[in-house]
């Protein structure tokens, strides 16, 4: 099996600022596509009296509204019954079985990523693996309904997952013991003098949980917190609210990101002081990690704190997806998801293809298999029918500093005999201990 085709193109299914909609919003069709959808109506008949099986109406239909979205840009698509269903529970945070957020790529099914905490994070699953086989059984080529029913289970069942990893010649197998779920969006722990808050995923309540967890993080260190670091690394995206809710607990002016569609009179501007008064760090210097799998709503949250000079961003070029989807909703079990604008950060800046930039590039030492793995990352610029950056960006020399900075040249194997288990981590800690603020973005005022 080949699985150069797969490289080629992907899709980060939960990479998405989505703003619920009805089809009450929808515009007039253009009265000039009559012939167009009588050219509709008699392929449509042909297939019906001419296919040399029967085929069925739902069917036929279905796959009119998938070629339709397919034709557009990879983030916009038709969803009903469980896909549907998929998206909602990603939205509410809830999720059960292996903890894997995963999507169908050209026939096989991709993690998009581990749930932290996770059994699949525990067993050592990637963002970007690929699994081929359950429990031997091959589901490439299948459906990916069947193959989340497979993986889900009672609690303390295994199953063996065959992989497929960028960097590694072979695939290989990894047993995973099923749990129950319980994923928290937002997590936070004190590391000596700072304080370390992991966003997941932006699912309901991250800016209520955010601020929650500075808070707590103010207590446990009796008021010597000499900083943050917000860790959105892997973290797709999710509702546009909750980025514009965590950037607003760090920002007291200006704007946040605004979105820019077809029609002037839907453009929106979210600033600054809409969600929470003050900086909920104020006096802190912010660092932010990202990386490839840093998408969408992370994106947004990062490219505001940047461009506002509210932190430093440490890590790797983020996954590039500056769109908007919008979720129509046909009737209860019937969706679509389309693509209605770009978003832009406080300066201007389209992510859209180039993503963000890190200030200081960290590279993952403490994984072996980091480096290749991000050499090779699917970006929203490697996606078929991606949306065009307005400003041109040229990926060429956003990768062109490729020197090795003398500070990175530690193995995985000399940063482990140090007990150093996430280096970027690491370095970022450090980092505000070394400085105490003064060399990183402005601290809260």
């Amino acid at each position: 099996m080949k699985f150069a085709p797969l490289l080629r193109a992907s899709l980060l299914v939960t990479a998405v600022a989505l703003i619920p909609a009805t089809t009450a919003g929808l515009a007039a069709v253009d009265g000039r596509a009559g012939p167009e959808f009588g050219r509709l109506l008699s392929v449509y008949q042909m297939v019906k009296s001419q296919y040399v099986e029967q085929v069925d109406d739902d069917k036929l239909i279905n796959g009119a509204i998938d070629g339709m979205l397919a034709s557009l840009d990879p983030h916009s698509t038709y969803l009903e019954g469980a896909t549907l269903t998929r998206l909602t529970t990603m939205i509410d945070g809830k999720y059960s079985g292996l903890g894997l957020s995963v999507e169908m790529d050209d026939g096989a099914v991709k993690v998009v990523s581990p749930m932290r905490g996770s059994p699949a994070e525990a067993s050592g699953v990637k963002a970007g693996d690929y699994i081929t086989h359950l429990d031997g059984k091959l589901i490439y080529g299948g459906d990916l309904d069947d193959a989340v029913a497979k993986m889900r289970g009672e609690a303390g069942s295994k199953i063996r997952l065959t992989i497929f990893r960028a960097g590694r010649e072979q695939p290989f197998d990894v047993t995973v013991t099923r749990g129950v779920i319980t994923l928290e969006p937002v997590t936070w722990k004190l590391e000596k003098d700072v304080g370390v808050i992991s966003v997941n995923e932006f699912s309901r309540d991250v800016g209520v949980n955010v601020n929650r967890a500075i808070a707590e993080l103010r207590k446990q260190s009796a008021g010597k917190l000499s900083g943050l670091v917000l860790d959105l690394r892997s973290n797709p995206g999710g509702a546009l609210d909750e980025a514009v809710a965590l950037s607003d607990l760090f920002l007291t002016k200006g704007d946040i990101v605004s979105q820019r569609g077809r029609n002037p009179q839907d453009n929106e501007f979210y600033k600054a002081e809409s969600v929470y008064p003050g900086d909920a760090a104020k006096g802190l210097p912010l660092v932010v990690l990202i990386d490839a799998g840093s998408a969408s709503a992370s994106e947004i949250v990062a490219g505001a704190l940047q461009d506002q000079h509210r932190a430093v961003i440490m890590g790797e070029r983020s996954f590039g997806k500056g769109s908007v989807q919008s979720l129509f909703e046909l009737d209860r079990s019937h969706a679509v998801k389309l693509t209605t604008a770009r978003y832009f950060t406080p300066s201007g800046r389209s992510v859209q293809e180039g993503g963000i930039d890190p200030d200081i590039r960290v590279p993952q030492l403490s994984d072996p298999d980091a480096q290749r793995r991000n050499d090779l990352a699917l970006r929203e610029s490697d996606l078929r029918r991606h949306l065009v950056n307005e400003i041109s960006m040229d990926d060429k020399k956003l990768e062109a500093d490729r020197q090795i900075d003398p500070r990175f040249k530690q193995t995985a194997e000399e940063l482990k005999a140090k007990g150093i288990k996430d280096f970027q981590l690491y370095y970022a800690m450090e980092t505000l201990r070394r400085t105490g603020g003064v060399a990183l973005a402005a601290k809260g005022k």
